[in-house]
Protein backbone atom coordinates (compact mmCIF):
# COMPACT_ATOMS: atom_id res chain seq x y z
CA UNK A 1 0.00 0.00 0.00
CA UNK A 2 1.55 3.55 -0.90
CA UNK A 3 2.02 5.30 2.25
CA UNK A 4 0.60 8.97 2.19
CA UNK A 5 2.39 11.44 4.37
CA UNK A 6 0.01 14.02 6.64
CA UNK A 7 1.28 16.89 8.12
CA UNK A 8 -1.10 18.51 10.49
CA UNK A 9 -0.97 22.21 10.77
CA UNK A 10 -2.51 23.78 13.70
CA UNK A 11 -2.75 27.53 14.61
CA UNK A 12 -4.57 30.09 17.18
CA UNK A 13 -4.28 33.59 17.20
CA UNK A 14 -4.16 34.79 20.40
CA UNK A 15 -1.57 33.23 23.56
CA UNK A 16 -4.56 33.28 25.95
CA UNK A 17 -4.48 29.92 27.62
CA UNK A 18 -1.36 28.74 25.45
CA UNK A 19 0.49 27.94 29.48
CA UNK A 20 -2.22 25.28 29.75
CA UNK A 21 -1.31 21.72 29.88
CA UNK A 22 -3.19 20.68 27.28
CA UNK A 23 -4.45 23.88 24.97
CA UNK A 24 -6.08 24.68 21.94
CA UNK A 25 -3.58 23.37 20.07
CA UNK A 26 -3.43 20.47 21.57
CA UNK A 27 -7.04 20.00 20.92
CA UNK A 28 -6.62 20.68 17.31
CA UNK A 29 -4.03 17.98 16.70
CA UNK A 30 -5.58 15.56 18.45
CA UNK A 31 -8.48 15.94 16.48
CA UNK A 32 -7.04 15.56 13.43
CA UNK A 33 -4.52 12.82 14.33
CA UNK A 34 -7.51 11.03 15.19
CA UNK A 35 -8.82 11.60 11.26
CA UNK A 36 -5.53 10.63 9.51
CA UNK A 37 -6.24 7.28 11.87
CA UNK A 38 -9.28 6.66 10.22
CA UNK A 39 -7.89 6.72 7.39
CA UNK A 40 -5.22 4.16 8.00
CA UNK A 41 -6.67 1.53 5.57
CA UNK A 42 -6.27 4.13 2.94
CA UNK A 43 -2.14 4.72 3.85
CA UNK A 44 -2.50 7.55 5.59
CA UNK A 45 0.30 8.34 7.81
CA UNK A 46 1.26 11.09 10.18
CA UNK A 47 4.63 12.44 9.72
CA UNK A 48 6.84 13.59 12.72
CA UNK A 49 7.49 16.94 12.34
CA UNK A 50 4.67 19.47 14.48
CA UNK A 51 3.90 22.66 12.78
CA UNK A 52 1.57 24.50 15.10
CA UNK A 53 2.17 28.46 15.12
CA UNK A 54 0.72 29.96 18.84
CA UNK A 55 -0.31 33.59 19.02
CA UNK A 56 -0.61 34.05 15.49
CA UNK A 57 -2.76 35.73 12.91
CA UNK A 58 -4.02 34.14 9.82
CA UNK A 59 -4.51 37.61 8.29
CA UNK A 60 -0.64 36.55 7.27
CA UNK A 61 1.30 34.17 5.85
CA UNK A 62 4.35 35.02 7.73
CA UNK A 63 4.47 32.22 10.96
CA UNK A 64 7.39 30.54 11.45
CA UNK A 65 6.00 26.94 11.61
CA UNK A 66 3.73 27.56 8.31
CA UNK A 67 6.76 28.81 6.38
CA UNK A 68 8.71 25.73 7.73
CA UNK A 69 5.71 23.68 6.11
CA UNK A 70 5.61 25.46 3.18
CA UNK A 71 9.72 24.42 2.42
CA UNK A 72 8.62 20.64 3.67
CA UNK A 73 6.07 20.74 0.79
CA UNK A 74 8.48 22.10 -1.82
CA UNK A 75 10.99 19.20 -0.86
CA UNK A 76 8.38 16.69 -1.45
CA UNK A 77 8.48 15.60 2.41
CA UNK A 78 4.40 15.92 2.61
CA UNK A 79 1.34 14.60 0.36
CA UNK A 80 -1.73 16.07 2.61
CA UNK A 81 -1.70 18.76 4.82
CA UNK A 82 -4.49 18.32 7.84
CA UNK A 83 -5.91 21.40 9.30
CA UNK A 84 -9.22 21.34 12.09
CA UNK A 85 -10.57 24.36 9.97
CA UNK A 86 -9.61 26.19 6.51
CA UNK A 87 -9.57 29.19 8.44
CA UNK A 88 -6.39 27.53 10.66
CA UNK A 89 -4.39 27.72 7.71
CA UNK A 90 -5.56 31.28 6.56
CA UNK A 91 -8.54 34.16 6.48
CA UNK A 92 -7.31 35.90 3.54
CA UNK A 93 -8.51 34.86 -0.13
CA UNK A 94 -5.93 36.55 -1.73
CA UNK A 95 -3.14 34.29 0.87
CA UNK A 96 -5.06 31.15 0.08
CA UNK A 97 -5.28 31.68 -3.45
CA UNK A 98 -1.08 31.67 -3.01
CA UNK A 99 -1.09 28.33 -0.72
CA UNK A 100 -3.46 26.33 -3.10
CA UNK A 101 -0.95 27.68 -6.02
CA UNK A 102 2.06 26.30 -4.24
CA UNK A 103 0.34 23.39 -3.10
CA UNK A 104 -0.47 22.29 -6.73
CA UNK A 105 2.54 23.02 -8.03
CA UNK A 106 3.99 20.23 -5.53
CA UNK A 107 1.35 17.98 -6.03
CA UNK A 108 -0.33 18.73 -2.32
CA UNK A 109 -3.71 18.21 -1.12
CA UNK A 110 -5.13 19.63 2.40
CA UNK A 111 -8.18 18.08 4.39
CA UNK A 112 -10.37 19.73 7.18
CA UNK A 113 -11.44 17.30 9.38
CA UNK A 114 -14.81 19.59 10.36
CA UNK A 115 -15.87 20.63 6.78
CA UNK A 116 -16.54 18.53 4.06
CA UNK A 117 -16.13 19.65 0.77
CA UNK A 118 -14.81 18.61 -2.12
CA UNK A 119 -12.50 21.14 -3.87
CA UNK A 120 -12.33 18.97 -7.43
CA UNK A 121 -16.20 20.06 -8.37
CA UNK A 122 -17.23 23.47 -8.83
CA UNK A 123 -20.00 23.33 -6.03
CA UNK A 124 -16.98 22.39 -3.74
CA UNK A 125 -14.96 25.25 -4.74
CA UNK A 126 -17.60 27.71 -4.67
CA UNK A 127 -18.16 26.31 -0.69
CA UNK A 128 -14.05 26.65 -0.02
CA UNK A 129 -14.44 30.52 -0.66
CA UNK A 130 -17.71 31.20 0.96
CA UNK A 131 -16.24 29.74 4.34
CA UNK A 132 -13.21 31.63 3.56
CA UNK A 133 -15.25 34.73 3.05
CA UNK A 134 -16.39 34.67 5.87
CA UNK A 135 -13.22 33.89 7.84
CA UNK A 136 -11.77 36.98 6.00
CA UNK A 137 -14.65 39.06 6.95
CA UNK A 138 -14.17 38.01 10.58
CA UNK A 139 -10.57 39.07 10.44
CA UNK A 140 -11.61 42.38 9.70
CA UNK A 141 -14.06 43.46 12.02
CA UNK A 142 -12.10 42.30 14.90
CA UNK A 143 -9.36 44.47 13.68
CA UNK A 144 -11.97 47.57 12.86
CA UNK A 145 -13.01 46.60 16.56
CA UNK A 146 -9.75 46.74 18.19
CA UNK A 147 -8.50 49.67 16.16
CA UNK A 148 -11.78 51.64 17.41
CA UNK A 149 -11.00 50.37 21.24
CA UNK A 150 -7.35 51.79 21.10
CA UNK A 151 -8.84 55.08 19.56
CA UNK A 152 -11.56 55.67 21.97
CA UNK A 153 -9.14 54.52 24.75
CA UNK A 154 -6.56 57.15 23.55
CA UNK A 155 -9.35 59.92 23.41
CA UNK A 156 -9.93 59.63 27.08
CA UNK A 157 -6.56 59.97 28.07
CA UNK A 158 -6.16 56.19 28.53
CA UNK A 159 -1.94 54.48 28.11
CA UNK A 160 -2.43 51.75 25.88
CA UNK A 161 1.00 49.64 26.06
CA UNK A 162 4.04 49.23 24.79
CA UNK A 163 7.43 50.68 25.88
CA UNK A 164 7.14 53.26 28.07
CA UNK A 165 8.41 56.58 27.39
CA UNK A 166 11.89 57.43 29.53
CA UNK A 167 10.80 58.89 32.80
CA UNK A 168 8.07 56.67 33.18
CA UNK A 169 6.46 53.46 34.13
CA UNK A 170 3.97 51.81 33.21
CA UNK A 171 0.79 52.21 35.86
CA UNK A 172 -2.38 50.11 34.51
CA UNK A 173 -3.70 52.05 31.62
CA UNK A 174 -1.78 55.01 32.71
CA UNK A 175 1.93 56.34 33.32
CA UNK A 176 3.55 56.84 36.51
CA UNK A 177 6.64 59.28 36.66
CA UNK A 178 10.02 57.68 37.61
CA UNK A 179 11.69 60.53 39.43
CA UNK A 180 15.20 60.11 38.74
CA UNK A 181 14.71 59.08 35.08
CA UNK A 182 12.43 62.65 34.59
CA UNK A 183 15.06 64.57 35.95
CA UNK A 184 17.06 63.54 33.13
CA UNK A 185 14.34 64.05 30.16
CA UNK A 186 14.25 67.74 31.99
CA UNK A 187 17.56 68.52 31.76
CA UNK A 188 17.67 67.42 28.25
CA UNK A 189 14.73 70.02 27.48
CA UNK A 190 16.64 72.59 29.32
CA UNK A 191 19.81 71.64 27.57
CA UNK A 192 18.62 71.74 23.99
CA UNK A 193 16.34 75.50 24.58
CA UNK A 194 20.51 76.62 25.63
CA UNK A 195 22.53 75.04 23.12
CA UNK A 196 19.97 75.45 20.16
CA UNK A 197 20.22 72.60 17.92
CA UNK A 198 20.15 68.56 18.75
CA UNK A 199 23.70 68.22 16.73
CA UNK A 200 25.07 70.18 19.53
CA UNK A 201 23.07 68.82 22.27
CA UNK A 202 24.01 65.18 21.68
CA UNK A 203 27.90 66.11 21.25
CA UNK A 204 27.30 67.45 24.91
CA UNK A 205 25.91 64.60 26.45
CA UNK A 206 28.68 61.95 24.29
CA UNK A 207 31.27 64.52 25.15
CA UNK A 208 29.78 64.17 29.09
CA UNK A 209 29.10 60.50 29.38
CA UNK A 210 25.45 61.19 29.40
CA UNK A 211 24.08 57.81 28.54
CA UNK A 212 20.33 56.88 28.50
CA UNK A 213 19.67 54.48 31.62
CA UNK A 214 19.32 50.71 31.19
CA UNK A 215 15.55 49.47 31.66
CA UNK A 216 14.01 45.86 31.23
CA UNK A 217 10.63 45.06 29.78
CA UNK A 218 8.17 43.06 31.77
CA UNK A 219 8.99 40.36 29.89
CA UNK A 220 12.57 41.01 31.06
CA UNK A 221 14.28 41.90 27.91
CA UNK A 222 17.18 44.59 28.91
CA UNK A 223 17.06 48.25 26.58
CA UNK A 224 18.62 51.49 26.71
CA UNK A 225 22.09 51.46 28.69
CA UNK A 226 23.94 53.55 25.86
CA UNK A 227 24.62 56.80 24.55
CA UNK A 228 21.60 59.41 23.00
CA UNK A 229 21.79 59.33 19.10
CA UNK A 230 20.36 62.38 17.37
CA UNK A 231 17.36 60.06 16.30
CA UNK A 232 16.45 59.11 20.16
CA UNK A 233 16.54 63.03 21.26
CA UNK A 234 14.54 64.58 18.26
CA UNK A 235 11.33 61.93 19.47
CA UNK A 236 12.31 62.49 23.17
CA UNK A 237 11.72 66.05 22.24
CA UNK A 238 8.74 65.76 20.41
CA UNK A 239 6.97 63.38 22.69
CA UNK A 240 3.59 65.06 23.56
CA UNK A 241 3.67 62.58 26.22
CA UNK A 242 6.07 64.69 28.30
CA UNK A 243 3.45 67.41 28.43
CA UNK A 244 0.93 64.66 29.91
CA UNK A 245 -0.88 64.29 26.42
CA UNK A 246 -1.95 61.34 24.03
CA UNK A 247 -1.14 60.95 20.82
CA UNK A 248 -3.03 58.69 18.43
CA UNK A 249 -2.94 59.23 14.09
CA UNK A 250 -1.74 63.02 14.00
CA UNK A 251 -4.54 63.73 17.00
CA UNK A 252 -3.07 64.64 20.29
CA UNK A 253 -5.67 64.19 23.71
CA UNK A 254 -5.11 65.43 27.14
CA UNK A 255 -3.77 62.41 29.09
CA UNK A 256 -4.39 60.52 32.40
CA UNK A 257 -0.92 60.69 32.98
CA UNK A 258 1.25 63.54 34.94
CA UNK A 259 3.27 65.84 32.53
CA UNK A 260 6.95 65.89 33.18
CA UNK A 261 7.85 69.22 31.21
CA UNK A 262 5.86 71.85 31.70
CA UNK A 263 3.42 73.88 28.91
CA UNK A 264 5.63 77.02 28.69
CA UNK A 265 8.60 74.41 28.11
CA UNK A 266 7.18 72.52 25.91
CA UNK A 267 5.76 75.37 23.43
CA UNK A 268 9.55 76.74 23.21
CA UNK A 269 11.01 73.66 22.35
CA UNK A 270 8.40 73.07 20.00
CA UNK A 271 9.04 76.24 18.33
CA UNK A 272 12.89 75.87 18.42
CA UNK A 273 12.75 72.85 16.60
CA UNK A 274 10.48 74.12 13.90
CA UNK A 275 12.61 76.65 13.31
CA UNK A 276 14.99 74.73 12.32
CA UNK A 277 13.71 71.30 11.29
CA UNK A 278 13.55 72.96 7.12
CA UNK A 279 17.08 74.11 7.03
CA UNK A 280 18.34 71.18 8.31
CA UNK A 281 16.54 69.04 5.74
CA UNK A 282 18.06 71.71 2.85
CA UNK A 283 21.31 70.67 3.71
CA UNK A 284 20.88 67.11 3.58
CA UNK A 285 19.25 67.36 0.60
CA UNK A 286 21.90 69.17 -1.07
CA UNK A 287 25.37 67.47 0.61
CA UNK A 288 24.76 64.19 2.26
CA UNK A 289 26.15 60.74 0.76
CA UNK A 290 24.38 58.38 2.26
CA UNK A 291 26.70 55.08 1.76
CA UNK A 292 29.98 57.36 2.57
CA UNK A 293 32.07 54.65 3.94
CA UNK A 294 29.80 51.66 3.01
CA UNK A 295 30.38 51.01 -0.66
CA UNK A 296 32.76 49.24 -2.53
CA UNK A 297 33.48 46.83 -5.60
CA UNK A 298 33.37 43.90 -6.23
CA UNK A 299 37.13 43.52 -5.48
CA UNK A 300 36.61 45.51 -1.97
CA UNK A 301 37.92 49.11 -3.25
CA UNK A 302 36.47 51.52 -1.30
CA UNK A 303 34.11 54.11 -3.79
CA UNK A 304 34.54 57.71 -2.32
CA UNK A 305 31.95 60.12 -2.31
CA UNK A 306 32.97 63.19 -5.18
CA UNK A 307 31.25 65.85 -7.08
CA UNK A 308 31.17 68.44 -9.88
CA UNK A 309 29.50 71.42 -10.47
CA UNK A 310 27.77 72.74 -13.54
CA UNK A 311 26.27 75.87 -13.48
CA UNK A 312 24.11 75.77 -10.54
CA UNK A 313 23.75 72.29 -10.75
CA UNK A 314 25.38 69.78 -8.55
CA UNK A 315 26.18 66.55 -9.36
CA UNK A 316 26.98 63.54 -6.87
CA UNK A 317 28.98 60.64 -7.62
CA UNK A 318 30.70 57.31 -5.60
CA UNK A 319 33.83 56.99 -7.39
CA UNK A 320 35.97 53.69 -6.86
CA UNK A 321 39.85 54.28 -5.76
CA UNK A 322 41.20 51.87 -7.81
CA UNK A 323 40.99 54.29 -10.71
CA UNK A 324 44.04 54.73 -11.77
CA UNK A 325 44.95 51.23 -11.59
CA UNK A 326 44.55 49.51 -14.90
CA UNK A 327 44.24 46.09 -13.63
CA UNK A 328 41.34 46.19 -11.41
CA UNK A 329 38.34 44.81 -13.14
CA UNK A 330 36.12 47.42 -11.90
CA UNK A 331 38.53 50.49 -12.50
CA UNK A 332 39.27 49.98 -15.68
CA UNK A 333 36.11 50.25 -17.68
CA UNK A 334 33.63 52.11 -14.92
CA UNK A 335 35.29 54.76 -12.81
CA UNK A 336 32.75 56.31 -11.00
CA UNK A 337 28.50 55.96 -10.00
CA UNK A 338 26.26 58.57 -10.07
CA UNK A 339 24.43 58.71 -6.44
CA UNK A 340 21.01 59.67 -7.87
CA UNK A 341 21.00 56.10 -9.12
CA UNK A 342 22.69 53.96 -6.43
CA UNK A 343 21.17 55.38 -3.42
CA UNK A 344 17.36 55.11 -4.42
CA UNK A 345 18.24 51.94 -5.13
CA UNK A 346 19.62 51.18 -1.91
CA UNK A 347 16.89 52.74 0.46
CA UNK A 348 14.14 50.26 -1.99
CA UNK A 349 16.03 47.89 -1.00
CA UNK A 350 16.00 48.46 2.44
CA UNK A 351 12.40 48.97 2.33
CA UNK A 352 11.45 46.03 0.90
CA UNK A 353 13.12 43.56 3.40
CA UNK A 354 11.36 45.58 5.82
CA UNK A 355 8.17 44.24 3.89
CA UNK A 356 9.09 40.45 5.29
CA UNK A 357 10.41 41.37 9.35
CA UNK A 358 9.63 37.98 10.36
CA UNK A 359 12.18 36.30 7.78
CA UNK A 360 14.30 39.21 8.11
CA UNK A 361 14.52 38.40 12.17
CA UNK A 362 15.12 34.87 10.94
CA UNK A 363 17.78 35.34 9.09
CA UNK A 364 19.42 38.29 11.43
CA UNK A 365 19.56 35.79 14.40
CA UNK A 366 17.68 38.09 16.76
CA UNK A 367 15.36 36.30 19.27
CA UNK A 368 11.67 36.85 18.87
CA UNK A 369 9.61 36.63 21.87
CA UNK A 370 5.58 36.33 21.09
CA UNK A 371 5.04 39.51 23.09
CA UNK A 372 6.83 41.53 20.19
CA UNK A 373 4.89 40.16 17.37
CA UNK A 374 1.71 42.16 17.37
CA UNK A 375 4.08 44.95 17.37
CA UNK A 376 6.59 44.45 15.16
CA UNK A 377 5.17 45.20 11.78
CA UNK A 378 4.26 48.57 12.86
CA UNK A 379 7.85 49.13 13.90
CA UNK A 380 9.08 47.66 11.13
CA UNK A 381 6.51 50.48 8.65
CA UNK A 382 7.85 53.27 10.87
CA UNK A 383 11.61 52.38 9.72
CA UNK A 384 10.77 51.91 6.39
CA UNK A 385 9.27 55.23 6.74
CA UNK A 386 11.89 57.36 8.00
CA UNK A 387 14.29 55.90 5.28
CA UNK A 388 13.41 59.22 3.01
CA UNK A 389 14.32 61.48 5.15
CA UNK A 390 16.68 60.25 8.25
CA UNK A 391 20.33 58.93 6.87
CA UNK A 392 21.32 58.12 10.55
CA UNK A 393 18.76 55.15 10.07
CA UNK A 394 20.05 53.84 6.85
CA UNK A 395 24.00 54.24 8.04
CA UNK A 396 22.64 51.95 11.37
CA UNK A 397 20.84 49.04 8.98
CA UNK A 398 23.85 49.20 6.57
CA UNK A 399 27.25 47.25 7.24
CA UNK A 400 27.85 47.54 3.45
CA UNK A 401 26.87 47.65 -0.10
CA UNK A 402 28.90 46.05 -2.74
CA UNK A 403 28.61 46.58 -6.50
CA UNK A 404 29.22 43.40 -8.54
CA UNK A 405 28.95 43.56 -12.53
CA UNK A 406 25.38 41.50 -12.38
CA UNK A 407 24.40 42.95 -8.88
CA UNK A 408 23.89 44.49 -5.92
CA UNK A 409 24.72 42.95 -2.29
CA UNK A 410 23.56 44.83 0.41
CA UNK A 411 24.43 43.64 3.86
CA UNK A 412 21.80 44.93 6.69
CA UNK A 413 23.38 44.82 10.24
CA UNK A 414 22.01 42.28 12.73
CA UNK A 415 23.03 44.67 15.51
CA UNK A 416 22.05 47.80 13.76
CA UNK A 417 18.71 46.78 13.11
CA UNK A 418 17.96 44.97 17.07
CA UNK A 419 18.43 48.39 18.12
CA UNK A 420 16.07 50.12 15.95
CA UNK A 421 13.63 47.61 16.71
CA UNK A 422 14.35 48.22 20.64
CA UNK A 423 14.88 44.31 20.82
CA UNK A 424 17.80 41.63 22.33
CA UNK A 425 21.11 41.91 20.05
CA UNK A 426 21.55 38.40 18.47
CA UNK A 427 24.95 36.40 19.93
CA UNK A 428 27.28 37.33 17.27
CA UNK A 429 27.29 41.59 16.75
CA UNK A 430 29.33 40.98 13.98
CA UNK A 431 26.32 39.00 12.30
CA UNK A 432 24.91 40.33 8.60
CA UNK A 433 22.27 39.83 6.35
CA UNK A 434 22.87 39.55 2.41
CA UNK A 435 20.17 40.89 0.35
CA UNK A 436 20.64 40.56 -3.42
CA UNK A 437 19.43 43.47 -5.59
CA UNK A 438 19.15 41.89 -9.50
CA UNK A 439 20.52 45.20 -11.50
CA UNK A 440 23.72 45.55 -13.69
CA UNK A 441 26.13 47.85 -14.23
CA UNK A 442 26.24 49.32 -17.88
CA UNK A 443 29.11 51.64 -19.04
CA UNK A 444 28.36 55.34 -20.44
CA UNK A 445 31.53 57.27 -20.77
CA UNK A 446 33.29 55.87 -17.61
CA UNK A 447 30.23 56.31 -15.89
CA UNK A 448 28.23 53.06 -14.33
CA UNK A 449 24.89 53.21 -15.22
CA UNK A 450 21.85 51.00 -13.58
CA UNK A 451 19.90 48.63 -15.36
CA UNK A 452 16.91 46.29 -14.43
CA UNK A 453 17.42 42.83 -15.84
CA UNK A 454 14.29 44.15 -18.41
CA UNK A 455 16.88 46.61 -20.15
CA UNK A 456 15.19 49.24 -18.42
CA UNK A 457 16.89 52.32 -15.50
CA UNK A 458 16.97 51.27 -12.49
CA UNK A 459 15.65 54.81 -11.48
CA UNK A 460 12.67 55.78 -13.65
CA UNK A 461 13.90 59.69 -14.82
CA UNK A 462 12.97 61.08 -18.32
CA UNK A 463 15.81 62.35 -20.14
CA UNK A 464 15.67 66.20 -20.79
CA UNK A 465 17.61 65.76 -24.01
CA UNK A 466 15.08 63.20 -25.62
CA UNK A 467 12.75 65.17 -24.53
CA UNK A 468 14.02 67.98 -25.98
CA UNK A 469 14.09 65.83 -29.15
CA UNK A 470 10.79 65.64 -29.37
CA UNK A 471 9.76 68.68 -28.98
CA UNK A 472 12.37 70.11 -31.72
CA UNK A 473 10.55 67.26 -33.82
CA UNK A 474 6.69 68.12 -33.40
CA UNK A 475 7.74 71.85 -34.13
CA UNK A 476 9.58 71.12 -37.10
CA UNK A 477 7.44 68.43 -38.45
CA UNK A 478 4.42 70.89 -38.07
CA UNK A 479 6.65 73.67 -39.79
CA UNK A 480 7.18 71.21 -43.08
CA UNK A 481 3.69 70.00 -43.22
CA UNK A 482 2.49 73.23 -44.26
CA UNK A 483 4.39 72.95 -47.26
CA UNK A 484 5.72 76.46 -47.23
CA UNK A 485 9.22 75.45 -46.65
CA UNK A 486 11.24 72.84 -47.56
CA UNK A 487 13.74 70.64 -45.10
CA UNK A 488 16.74 72.56 -46.75
CA UNK A 489 15.57 76.07 -46.03
CA UNK A 490 13.83 75.27 -42.90
CA UNK A 491 17.27 73.69 -41.78
CA UNK A 492 19.11 77.02 -42.77
CA UNK A 493 16.62 79.22 -40.85
CA UNK A 494 16.63 77.53 -37.37
CA UNK A 495 21.06 76.80 -37.64
CA UNK A 496 21.52 73.26 -38.01
CA UNK A 497 21.81 71.39 -41.03
CA UNK A 498 19.57 69.10 -43.00
CA UNK A 499 21.04 66.01 -42.27
CA UNK A 500 20.54 66.85 -38.65
CA UNK A 501 16.65 67.68 -38.90
CA UNK A 502 15.88 65.46 -40.90
CA UNK A 503 17.22 62.38 -38.16
CA UNK A 504 15.61 64.43 -35.80
CA UNK A 505 12.04 64.80 -37.30
CA UNK A 506 12.00 61.20 -37.45
CA UNK A 507 10.73 60.94 -34.00
CA UNK A 508 7.68 62.62 -35.24
CA UNK A 509 6.76 59.13 -36.31
CA UNK A 510 7.58 57.01 -33.36
CA UNK A 511 5.47 54.45 -31.49
CA UNK A 512 3.15 55.70 -28.86
CA UNK A 513 3.71 53.60 -26.77
CA UNK A 514 7.78 54.46 -27.71
CA UNK A 515 7.22 58.50 -27.12
CA UNK A 516 4.85 57.64 -23.82
CA UNK A 517 7.96 55.30 -22.43
CA UNK A 518 10.51 58.43 -23.13
CA UNK A 519 8.18 60.87 -21.06
CA UNK A 520 7.75 58.69 -18.54
CA UNK A 521 11.45 57.24 -18.62
CA UNK A 522 10.97 53.84 -18.91
CA UNK A 523 13.06 53.66 -22.08
CA UNK A 524 15.40 50.77 -22.30
CA UNK A 525 19.17 52.22 -21.39
CA UNK A 526 20.54 52.25 -24.09
CA UNK A 527 18.03 53.73 -26.37
CA UNK A 528 19.94 57.41 -25.49
CA UNK A 529 19.42 60.94 -27.52
CA UNK A 530 22.46 59.66 -29.99
CA UNK A 531 20.91 56.05 -30.67
CA UNK A 532 17.45 57.74 -31.73
CA UNK A 533 18.73 59.98 -34.28
CA UNK A 534 21.18 57.98 -35.95
CA UNK A 535 20.15 57.48 -39.83
CA UNK A 536 18.89 54.10 -39.13
CA UNK A 537 17.68 54.10 -35.38
CA UNK A 538 13.23 54.79 -36.11
CA UNK A 539 12.21 51.34 -37.89
CA UNK A 540 8.84 51.81 -39.62
CA UNK A 541 6.86 49.18 -37.85
CA UNK A 542 5.85 50.54 -34.79
CA UNK A 543 5.87 46.46 -33.43
CA UNK A 544 9.70 47.01 -34.15
CA UNK A 545 10.38 50.29 -32.41
CA UNK A 546 9.13 48.62 -29.41
CA UNK A 547 10.50 45.35 -29.61
CA UNK A 548 13.61 47.29 -30.08
CA UNK A 549 13.51 50.40 -27.17
CA UNK A 550 11.20 48.60 -24.73
CA UNK A 551 11.96 47.01 -21.69
CA UNK A 552 11.64 43.44 -21.80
Amino acid sequence: MTVVRCAIYTRKSSEEGLEQDFNSLDAQREACAAYVLSQASEGWKQVGETYDDGGLSGGTLQRPALQRLLDDVKLGKVDIIVVYKVDRLTRSLLDFAKLVEAFDAAGVSFVSVTQSFNTTTSMGRLTLNMLLSFAQFEREVTAERIRDKIAASKARGMWMGGLPPLGYRPDGRSLAIVEEHAELVRSIYRRYLELGTVRLLADALAHEGVMAPARQTEKGFAYGGRGFSRGQLYHLLKNPIYAGKISHKGKVWDGNHPAIIDQVTWDKVQAQLADHTQGARIVRKRSGSLLAGKLFDAGGTFLTPSHTTRGTRRYRYYVSQAGQDREASFATQIRRIPASEIEPVVITALATALTQPLELLQKAQIPLSLDALPSLGSKCAAISARLLSDQAVIRQLLNRVVVHRDRIELYIAAAGLADLLSMPRPHDPAHTVCRTVRVRLRQDRKVGRLVEETGAAAISKPDPRLIRYLLKARSWWQELAKGELDITTLAKREGVTASYMTRVVRLQFLSPKVTEAILAGKIREEAGPRALIRTDAIAPLWGDQERQYLPR
